[in-house]
């Protein structure tokens, strides 16, 4: 953690808890965005949360606007989301056995999202895109599959590459694509079957797609690139990615772990008319809880029937987590999509409010947004338009910093400027002036 300054901000108690937590966990925590490498010296241990608003073990207050990674549309503590699973848990955990439930939640996605012929659930936004490569390798008879450069797709071997900011020294970078592994310890062929192109250049997809003629299954993108702040599609892109891939008879995969139920009731799919062959949720389908899905064509989908293309899961459409998303699909589509139009016109107002702060302040920063889901860059570009200007031009170690600031003026951000921010329906025009406030002081200071 930065040097604290304000004198009512207090992090004794979470510097306590980094320390035994580091004796039994691999840096203080379950996920190494949670720990140092984010965080500093030690990161705040939250105690509850209530709205939009969380608190720490110390006492201290904060306007959440990281909002579990973007996995609570509708705040933390939803009153109906927590009757829901109260209600749930009161009658029986866990079955592994068909309930109705499944099925109602499966309707609702139907009703909400275009194109939605047939429904499976998962655990989490990687197990959804792990079964989908497998359903569209056995479906199509292919073997490869063409990620973007910058998109994260979850922690799964195959698509583990060219996700993280380029290493230092500049490695040479052909037009068509560079492919650099995320991790160690992958299988020596783990990557072979995986195409990377730049994102937001048809040329390069136009030529990788004529490389490779007869041997892609799926084309897989976000919506949004959200690994790297936020990235919106060129205008076009998205629907001439889908007609190259319906034209070389790939399976349009969309991503829509991040932007389901964010930008739109039928997020990415509804807001640019997109038609993918099959979908992945994941995050906020759950509102808090582990629940994810893929849907699509039921040509496709059919290949699952019987273990024929193997997906098991003991966990898979838990009765819970089932339950909680019924509850937030409701209330999500209620009213037309209601709350949609709520926290685009917020996040509009915050948007205007953070471009007259840093007119201001005299700082140079850029906001990119796709409605509710933003984030500020510090960079002299007016625009970054895919992932190597985002590395090459964003000043990632100033984010941190501000967002460390932040926190001393109760606003929570994610410190890592790769990540995001979200507006959801719990946030209010008080907790935007209150952060545009806390924004002006720590940028004049």
């Amino acid at each position: 953690m930065p040097t604290n300054v304000a004198t009512s901000f207090r992090t004794e108690q979470s510097r306590l808890l980094y320390e035994r937590a580091t004796k039994l966990l691999i840096d203080g925590g379950s996920s190494p965005s949670r720990g140092p490498v984010n965080y500093g010296e030690y990161p705040i241990f939250m105690q509850r949360a209530q709205g939009s608003r969380l608190y720490d073990v110390d006492g201290n207050e904060y306007i959440d606007w990281m909002m579990g990674f973007g996995a609570l549309p509708l705040g933390h503590a939803d009153p109906d989301v927590t009757r829901a699973i109260s209600e749930a848990a009161a009658t029986g955990a866990h079955f592994a056995t068909a309930t109705e439930i499944e099925i109602e939640v499966a309707e609702l996605l139907q009703k909400a999202i275009p194109n939605v012929e047939a429904v499976r659930f998962a655990n989490t936004g990687t197990e959804a895109i792990m079964a989908v490569i497998r359903l569209a390798r056995g479906f199509t008879g292919r073997p490869k599959i063409l990620k973007f450069e910058g998109h994260y797709h979850g922690w799964y071997d195959d698509v583990l590459a060219t996700s993280n900011c380029l290493p230092p020294g500049d490695p040479e970078l052909s037009p068509d694509g560079v492919k650099i592994p995320d991790t160690l310890g992958l299988n020596r062929s783990s990557l072979d079957d995986t195409i990377v192109v730049p994102w937001n250049d048809l040329p390069a997809l136009e030529r990788v797609l004529q490389q490779h003629a007869g041997e892609i299954a799926a084309v897989i993108t976000e919506g949004v690139m959200a690994n790297m702040g936020v990235i919106p599609p060129a205008p076009g892109y998205l629907e001439a990615v889908q007609a190259l891939a319906r034209q070389h008879g790939i399976l349009f995969v969309l991503d829509e772990t991040v932007t389901g139920f964010r930008i739109a009731l039928g997020g990415c799919q509804e807001y640019y008319k997109l038609s993918p062959d099959i979908v992945t949720f994941g995050k906020a389908l759950g509102c808090g809880l582990p629940v994810a899905a893929f849907a699509g064509r039921m040509d496709v989908m059919r290949a699952l029937a019987g273990g024929n293309v193997l997906h098991y899961g003991t966990h898979n459409g838990s009765r819970i987590g089932m339950h909680a998303a019924r509850a937030s699909l409701r209330r999500l589509m209620h009213d037309q999509g209601a709350a949609f139009r709520y926290i685009w016109d917020l996040a509009d107002q915050f948007a205007s409010g953070m471009h007259e702060v840093f007119r201001r302040t005299g700082t140079r920063a850029i906001i990119q947004r796709v409605g509710p889901m933003f984030q500020i860059l510090f960079t002299e570009k007016p625009q970054i338009r895919d992932y190597r200007e985002y590395c090459q031009y964003v000043d990632r170690k100033k984010y941190r910093e501000f967002s460390w600031k932040l926190f001393e003026h109760g606003i929570y951000t994610s410190p890592a400027a790769t990540l995001h921010s979200i507006v959801t329906v719990a946030h209010t025009s008080d907790d935007v002036n209150k952060t545009l406030v806390a924004m002006d002081a720590v940028l004049r200071r």
